[in-house]
C-alpha cells in the first residue's frame, strides 16, 4: 500500500498505480505514448508549446500535476520548450541518463513517472538550469482556468 504524500505546494505526489496509468494513457496519441511512456523525444521545432506565449501553467499531459509556470519559460534556441525552474521542485524527478555516450539528467513527472525531457546546467539566471521539455509530455492551463485540486 502506498502512503499519500503532498508536495510543499500542496499537490498529491502519491505514485500512481500501473493500472491507473494505463487508464490515463488511453487518451494519449501514439506519439504521446512513445514520448511519455517509452522515454522518447519529439523532433525539435515541432512541439505545440514551443512558441506558446500565453500566461499559465504547464502540467503533466498524463496525470495533470503542475510542472512549470509560463513566467519561467524562455527561448533557448534548442527547438524545445525550455524553463529555468519548475512549478515546485518536488514535482519533477531527476534521473541520471548515460544512454547516449554522455551524461544527461532525465526529468520525469514525480507522480506518474512520465518522461518529460532533460535538464541541463546552461540556462539563464537565476537558476542557470534549462529544463528542456517535450510538448507531447505537457498540457497547458491558461491563467484564470482551474488547475487540478490540491491534495
Amino acid at each position: 500500500m502506498t502512503t499519500a504524500r503532498a508536495s510543499r505546494s500542496g499537490y498529491d505526489l502519491t505514485p500512481l498505480a500501473a493500472d491507473r496509468i494505463e487508464v490515463l494513457a488511453e487518451s494519449l496519441t501514439p506519439d504521446e505514448r512513445r514520448v511519455i511512456l517509452q522515454h522518447g523525444t519529439e523532433r525539435p521545432f515541432c512541439g505545440v508549446f514551443l512558441d506558446n506565449k500565453q500566461q499559465g501553467v504547464y502540467t503533466c499531459r498524463l496525470c495533470g500535476l503542475p510542472l512549470f509556470k509560463s513566467d519561467a519559460k524562455f527561448e533557448s534556441g534548442t527547438g524545445w520548450p525550455s524553463f529555468f525552474a519548475p512549478f515546485d521542485r518536488e514535482h519533477v524527478a531527476e534521473i541520471s541518463d548515460d544512454s547516449h555516450g554522455m551524461r544527461r539528467v532525465e526529468i520525469r513527472c514525480k507522480r506518474c513517472d512520465g518522461h518529460l525531457g532533460h535538464v541541463f546546467d546552461d540556462g539563464p539566471p537565476p537558476t542557470h538550469q534549462r529544463y528542456c521539455l517535450n510538448s507531447a509530455s505537457l498540457a497547458f492551463v491558461a491563467d484564470g482556468q482551474p488547475l487540478e485540486p490540491k491534495s
